[in-house]
């Protein structure tokens, strides 16, 4: 259990490592969901025009 909370306190700069972590996380996870809805609109806008031509 002393490893882990060694592991988590990172030397003392755990309170900015682990937050800076998480934050760059979520901003990748942001941009892989909005890039993917970005990809499906695209796709289904291209499915219609193929559709009308």
């Amino acid at each position: 259990m002393e490893k882990l909370t060694n592991l988590l306190a990172m030397g003392g700069y755990g309170g900015y490592i682990w937050p800076s972590f998480i934050i760059t996380a979520l901003a990748m996870l942001y941009m892989v969901v909005t890039s993917l809805r970005s990809l499906r609109k695209a796709q289904k806008s291209l499915a219609e025009l193929h559709d009308q031509s």
